[in-house]
């Protein structure tokens, strides 16, 4: 049976036309055009991989609106990229306005529908971090640089899972995490939008930051305290104990039994990765 994975197809010739558009009203120029579909191409490569290696056939109902919300961080993209036309802060606040509404919704049609699965989560959840990224690259010339923090700091949680594998376990789910994130999205909104003096934007920045280091915090923390221990066994606890020939194993605690009358150990158990972003 042939598989449809013709979503990513579909995403990339929205992204041109979307393009297109910002380039036929506020202009974009060649670096925003290259950027974005730089970013489309990246993007739905991505996708069509990650529909492959899960097996779907093709993406779910809430995969479309975290696609269009993809989509609208490309225009975003596209709109501050540095050498671009420069951007347009009547079309760049409402288009990020409706790509961080859109986060809401995408979960909600997962719920709805039962269709969550892990690549919907991840999907969403880089989706959400590029686009804090960009718009904390676009307003720390005006602010100040430490501002890149809030965009780099999930990517330097990323980076430091890598190095330390116990921050790579899964995190419980914590309704505080998705409220600190969103707040970054509509903070640096607000400052691109210059709309508040230079010294309240600074002042309202510093604020998410802070509440994005506070959760960041807490993440690590819980990580580092649930951190699997270390073998310490002991030689001597390497040797094999038979069991008595009168006691009863279950077969439930150590696997199945294998020829020659030994039973089998059990199972390996996958690492699990973690499918929430500690924000």
């Amino acid at each position: 049976m042939s598989t449809v994975r013709n979503g990513p197809l579909v995403g990339l010739i929205a992204q041109f036309a979307l393009l297109a558009g910002l380039a036929g009203t506020v202009g974009i120029g060649v670096a925003g055009w290259a950027a974005g579909l730089a970013y489309g191409g990246v993007l739905c490569g991505l996708l069509w991989r990650g529909l492959r290696v899960s097996g779907a056939r093709r993406l779910g109902p809430a995969d479309r609106v975290t696609l269009a919300r993809a989509l609208l961080v490309g225009g975003v993209l596209a709109l501050v990229v540095p050498g671009g036309a420069g951007p347009a802060p009547a079309v760049l606040v409402p288009l990020t306005a409706v790509a961080l509404a859109l986060d809401a919704v995408d979960g909600l049609v997962a719920r709805r529908t039962g269709t969550a699965s892990a690549l919907g989560a991840r999907f969403d959840m880089e989706v959400d971090a590029f686009l804090i990224l960009v718009l904390s690259a676009h307003v720390a010339p005006s602010i100040g640089g430490w501002v890149l923090a809030i965009g780099g700091m999930r990517y330097a949680f990323v980076a430091a899972s890598w190095a330390l594998p116990w921050m790579r376990g899964s995190l419980p789910p914590r309704y505080w995490r998705k409220v600190v994130a969103a707040v970054q999205g509509v903070v640096l909104a607000v400052a691109a939008s210059h709309l508040l003096p230079p010294v309240a934007t600074a002042a309202l920045v510093a604020g998410a930051l802070a509440l994005l280091i506070e959760s960041f915090g807490r993440d690590v923390a819980w990580l580092w305290r649930h951190r699997p221990a270390r073998a310490t066994t002991s030689v001597g606890a390497l040797a094999p104990v038979r069991p008595a020939p009168s006691a009863a194993v279950p077969v439930d605690v150590v696997g199945p039994a294998v020829p020659g009358g030994h039973p089998a150990r059990p199972a390996p158990v996958p690492a699990r990765i973690a499918a929430h972003q500690p924000v």
